[in-house]
């Protein structure tokens, strides 16, 4: 269990998030990938995020659905601006960014999460 264990000061109890949990993330990470097939799943996610968020409150996997909901609300704004902006072609490459963009945050995310590490959210 120490690996789910995030630093806290001395006197804080330390949350730890249960097996079902982490799972529960990756699983939401999944659908952000499989978003690019069936972008249905992608708006699953980020409503899981959401319903989910507050079981998870203090623990280090809280950090991971803000990256989510992050993930999704900035790419949609990118999407619907790329997608008007397309008739003038510079939408096109708006796009390809984004999509770059979000593979990386994906991916980026996942992958902190099987090192059962904290994201770092601003």
């Amino acid at each position: 269990m120490a690996d789910y264990e995030i630093p806290r000061r001395e006197h804080e109890a330390i949350p730890v998030p249960s097996e079902g949990m982490v799972n529960l993330t990756h699983f939401i990470y999944g659908l952000q990938a499989f978003g690019f097939v069936l972008p249905l799943t992608y708006v699953a996610a980020v409503i899981i995020d959401y319903i989910k968020i507050d079981d998870l409150r203090g623990t280090w996997l809280e950090s991971h659905f803000r990256w989510q909901m992050r993930t999704f609300w900035w790419g949609l704004l990118w999407t619907v601006l790329g997608s008007i902006t397309a008739l003038i072609v510079v939408g096109y490459y708006i796009l390809l960014a984004n999509a770059i963009w979000l593979l990386y945050r994906i991916i980026k995310g996942w992958l902190r999460l099987s090192e059962k590490k904290e994201m770092y959210v601003t």
